[in-house]
């Protein structure tokens, strides 16, 4: 199933999910801490308040805007997190977040052209992956195996769904690292 389908049949929880481990993942670019966003994820296991837990979110990383395209894609990806979380509500912010964290990857992918284009990433949602980059490529099957493990485990998949995004955080801090070390010597 395309990941276009899997985000219009997804429930409540795994909308929550699928956006929130988009944002998880691109959390180094934010320079957040590893834990921030955790209580938002022991939110939709327990029912506790998500608002007041993203408030939180938002407050400790401050109100600076990023000036590098893929941080502020992924600061936009919190900012418009809502907080009622219902499925009307997140929705259109797991679809959002699903696009930007694609585009994010795109823009850090070293075998893609460095751009933002959405043509190939709305294909490759609709289940035609073959001109992906590599990056990409692995954050499209992160996000089809989280809201997956969502749709056929439900709050029993949270677990994996976060070991996902952990990893998946782990692969783009790496990369950002790599960037980065470029960038001083060089290129």
């Amino acid at each position: 199933m395309s990941l276009v389908e899997l985000i219009a049949q997804a429930d409540e929880r795994g909308l929550a999910a699928g956006g929130l481990a988009c944002l998880d993942r691109c959390l180094p670019l934010l320079g957040g801490d590893d834990e921030l966003l955790r209580p938002l994820w022991a939110s939709l296991a327990d029912g506790s308040d998500w608002a007041a837990h993203l408030e939180k979110a938002r407050a400790a990383l401050g109100a600076a805007e990023p000036d590098d395209e893929a941080a502020l894609l992924a600061r936009r990806m919190l900012d418009s997190a809502p907080a009622e979380r219902t499925a009307d509500a997140v929705r259109s912010w797991a679809d959002d977040c699903s696009l930007a964290s694609l585009r994010i990857h795109r823009l850090l992918d070293p075998a893609a052209d460095g751009t933002s284009d959405t043509g190939g990433l709305d294909a490759g949602r609709a289940g035609d992956t073959e001109d992906l980059p590599p990056l990409v490529a692995a954050e499209l099957r992160r996000q089809v195996a989280v809201l997956e493990l969502l749709a056929g485990h439900g709050a029993q998949g949270l677990r994996r769904a976060l070991d996902l995004s952990v990893e998946g955080r782990r692969v783009l801090r790496a990369v950002v690292s790599r960037r980065a070390r470029g960038a001083e010597n060089g290129g």
